[in-house]
Parts: C-alpha cells; sequence; structure tokens
C-alpha cells in the first residue's frame, strides 16, 4: 500500500482509507461478522484510515470498529466525528457546542475502546454555535490528550478559515468524486492555501460508479439511496449513461470502473485520501488496488470530459441531510 501524509503537519496514511459507515447504516442490513473480517482484511492490506462516527448505528459503528481493532490498535488511524444529532428516522440537527463536544469524545473513547482518537472531526457546522467555540473546546481535547489531530466535515472555505485560525485543521472531509466535482471550485483550493488534508467520502458516488445500481427497486426497503434524488426517475436514467461511459473506459484500461472512479481521485493530488465505504471484503481488494492504478494526462482529461462538474443530474442528499451542510 502506497502512503500519504494527511495535511501539512497531519499523520501519514494509506492511500485510500476505509470507510465504515455502510456496516451499521444506510445501505440495508448489516452482517458485524462480515464487517470484522472486512476490517482485518483491510488492515492486513494495509488499509490504515479507518473512519467512522458517534451517530453511524447511534454508536454501534464505533463499537465494532473498536471491537474489530482492539489487538491491533497501533496498525489503525482511527478517525470519528461528532456533531450530528440523531433522531427517530435520521438525523434531526446538529450540537456544535463545547459540551456536547466534550461528552461525545468520552463517548466514543467508551465505544472505540482506546484512549485516544487519531483524527477528530466535527460532523457538521453549528449554525448556532460559533466555529470557533467548537474548535475551542476541540483543541482542548487535544491538550488534554483525548485527540490528536483535528478535522472538519462538509465545511465551507470562510469556516474552514476560521477554524485554521483558533487551531490547526489536519483534514477536511466532503464528498467529492467523478459524479459530484464541486469542491474543486473553493474548497479545495482553501485547503490546499491553509496545509489542511482532503478526504473524499462517497468516491464512488454511494455505490452509483460501480455501476452496480441500477435500479432503487432491487434497494432494501431501508436503503437511503432510495430518497436521493440523483438515483430517482429521470435523474437515475440520465446519469446511468455516465457510468456506461465509465464502465467502457474500464474495460480498455483492464481495471474495474470503481478502481478507475478511485485512480481519477488519487490523480487529482498527493493531499488527497479517499475513503471508499464497503461491508465486504471483495470490494474492499477491489478498491485497495486502485493504488496501483496510474492514469496518464490524456485519461484524467477524458474523465473530466465525460463527468463535467454539472453532468450529474440531481441533488446528492434528500433534503433532511441538505439542510446540515455549512453554507458558510
Amino acid at each position: 500500500m502506497k502512503h500519504r501524509q494527511l495535511g501539512k503537519h497531519g499523520p501519514t496514511v494509506s492511500a485510500i482509507g476505509l470507510g465504515c459507515m455502510g456496516m451499521s447504516q444506510s445501505y440495508g442490513p448489516g452482517d458485524d461478522e462480515e464487517s470484522i473480517r472486512t476490517l482485518h482484511r483491510a488492515m492486513d492490506l494495509g488499509v490504515t484510515l479507518f473512519d467512522t462516527a458517534d451517530v453511524y448505528g447511534r454508536g454501534a459503528n464505533e463499537t465494532l470498529v473498536g471491537q474489530a481493532i482492539r489487538e491491533r490498535r497501533q496498525d489503525v488511524v482511527l478517525a470519528t466525528k461528532c456533531g450530528i444529532v440523531p433522531g427517530p428516522g435520521g438525523p434531526t440537527g446538529v450540537d456544535g457546542s463545547p459540551g456536547h463536544v466534550r461528552e461525545s469524545c468520552d463517548a466514543s473513547l467508551r465505544r472505540l475502546q482506546v484512549d485516544v482518537i487519531d483524527l477528530y472531526y466535527l460532523h457538521r457546522v453549528d449554525p448556532k454555535v460559533p466555529i470557533e467555540d467548537t474548535v475551542g473546546a476541540m483543541a482542548e481535547l487535544v491538550a488534554q490528550g483525548k485527540v490528536r489531530f483535528l478535522g472538519l466535515s462538509e465545511a465551507a472555505p470562510s469556516t474552514i478559515r476560521r477554524a485554521h485560525a483558533v487551531h490547526p485543521i489536519t483534514a477536511l472531509q466532503s464528498e467529492y468524486s467523478l459524479w459530484f466535482r464541486d469542491p474543486e471550485e473553493r474548497v479545495l483550493p482553501t485547503c490546499r492555501e491553509l496545509g489542511i488534508g482532503f478526504v473524499p467520502f462517497s468516491p464512488l458516488g454511494r455505490g452509483f460508479l460501480s455501476g452496480r445500481v441500477t435500479n432503487i427497486d432491487t434497494l432494501s426497503p431501508d436503503d437511503v439511496r432510495r430518497r436521493v434524488p440523483r438515483f430517482q426517475g429521470e435523474n437515475l436514467d440520465k446519469n446511468l449513461k455516465l457510468v456506461n461511459w465509465l464502465a467502457q473506459m474500464a474495460v480498455k484500461k483492464g481495471i474495474t470502473a470503481p478502481q478507475l472512479a478511485l485512480a481519477w481521485l488519487l490523480a487529482k493530488g498527493q493531499d488527497i485520501v479517499p475513503i471508499p465505504g464497503t461491508k465486504r471484503r471483495r470490494y474492499l481488494e477491489e478498491n485497495v488496488a486502485a493504488a496501483d492504478t496510474r492514469l496518464s494526462e490524456h485519461d484524467v482529461a477524458d474523465l473530466e470530459l465525460a463527468f463535467a462538474p454539472d453532468a450529474g443530474v440531481g441533488a446528492r442528499y434528500p433534503e433532511e441531510m441538505a439542510r446540515l451542510v455549512d453554507k458558510g
């Protein structure tokens, strides 16, 4: 596995990390035994960056990850998040108050069964609380030895700057893929100016770029993608044309569509560390192999021509999640 430094002064991590959310929520029933095997296999393959959050499975995902890494803690750069408040049917809002940050960290440490969290993100920015107050509380956790590095998720450029002025931000996590290229306009340049690493989540478009989702009727009844506009009706039909083009190019390259999509992200800069999520070993192994794929400048140009920033059709979030994204 190749490695990259996360941020100007952050930890060195595997070039491809592992998003763990789907093991406990959002994409149909989980299988804890297979998920633990997947986490173990990831460590065996040299994947070091594991990404979870306190809201995933209402804490169940942190517990699962903690159980899996217990005997191999030294092999993992462990990232988790706080700030999203769960409700009966999904997220109800955000809480970035200093008290909530402190309580959430302590609860995550218990569930993960660790003494320190390597990378602690604010999952969503709380518009009711000055970001200086939230990051100030997170900085206290660093001073206390409970956290090593700080990060933000789905934050706007102005928020990133204000947060970074309080305490160095090591990583910014946001959705970024061939299917969603908005970060290229303002967020990614801001991160590069400040020396902040960029961690794309959903780098395969919630599995869409793999070509395995062609009809939402095949998804589990509780699969969140059933409510995502990009996966619905005419939007889906139009977006499938992009996926078919990607699959055809992948065949020409002798790789799979997911590997091509991940290789494109890796080619966008050494400061980018995607965290494709999976709960199955076979998909993990496919994703990890993308780290060895090299694209030419011509390949990158072809991909970006086909997947122009406005090529994807439909919103990327259902309304209840879209309203939680920081607008700056």
